[in-house]
């Protein structure tokens, strides 16, 4: 059963990997055995990563380059080829978002979000694919969003990449599933993180709604996200493809969900 789950000499990608989920990612798939690379735009957080991955027994192959930049993509995964070996597993982890209302959002705004969460999971696909296909071996793993399901307010440009993303996984399935390789994407809930610090004090609106709306009654750990990540890089999943993994403690499964309202007597 272990071997499942074995990713000894495996070569794992995780863009933007050096904090949040990206990270949690990271050290799953590197504690399965996994050689892991890590990239970002900053060089301090590159740096700074390397320690928290050391702390956990992990080497870690940093290196800068921009994901939306198809040189520099090539550059970049070209050097992990040559210091580390050909991708075996992608993450698409890297995006950003911009809460604006549609009406005040710039169009470079908007664009720059659809860039950096759509555009560049392909650019980074198309490079390492192709090695994939001829190996007939790969998994790839686009980090999709609840929002790729449901809208929200003041999240246009992220729901719309995230969106798109659920159907380019598809694509990519129905293009790629033939050589070996599995396409699946994650959709993480409300997840406690860094990022998410300030609203998840007790009191707070937005966590008295995810604390209220999601049947688990918590919030997901990073942990969680790279657990389901494991799956999807793993030989558990080769039959898996195309597929949205909602990793949310099932508040997609009911949003009319009353904690303490719904539930059965002890």
């Amino acid at each position: 059963m272990n071997d499942l789950f074995d990713l000894t000499g495996k070569v794992a990608l995780i863009t933007g990997g050096t904090h949040g989920i990206g990270m949690a990612i990271a050290k799953t798939l590197g504690q399965a055995g996994a050689k892991i690379c890590v990239n970002d735009l900053s060089d301090e957080k590159l740096e700074a990563c390397k320690a928290v991955y050391a702390a956990e027994g992990l080497e870690v192959f940093t290196l800068n380059f921009d994901v939306t930049n198809e040189e520099a993509v090539d550059k970049g995964i070209s050097a992990i080829e040559k210091a580390v070996g050909p991708v075996d597993i992608l993450v698409n982890n890297a995006g950003i978002i911009k809460r604006i209302p549609i009406l005040n959002m710039a169009i470079s705004d908007f664009k720059q979000v659809i860039d950096i969460d759509l555009v560049a999971p392909l650019i980074i696909a198309k490079r390492v694919a192709p090695g994939m296909i001829a190996r007939r071996y790969g998994k790839i793993i686009n980090m999709c969003s609840m929002m790729s399901v449901y809208g929200r307010n003041s999240v246009s440009a992220y729901a719309s990449a995230k969106g798109g993303l659920k159907l380019l996984t598809a694509n990519m399935c129905c293009e790629w599933a033939k050589y070996n390789v599995q396409i699946n994407g994650i959709g993480p809930g409300y997840i406690a993180t860094s990022q998410t610090a300030d609203i998840r004090l007790n009191g707070h609106p937005f966590n008295d709604l995810v604390m209220t709306r999601t049947p688990a009654g918590r919030w997901g750990e990073p942990e969680d996200v790279g657990n389901a990540a494991l799956f999807l890089a793993s030989k558990a999943s080769d039959f898996v493809n195309g597929h949205i993994l909602y990793v949310d403690g099932g508040i997609l499964a009911n949003f009319g969900y009353v904690k303490g309202e719904n539930d059965l007597p002890e």
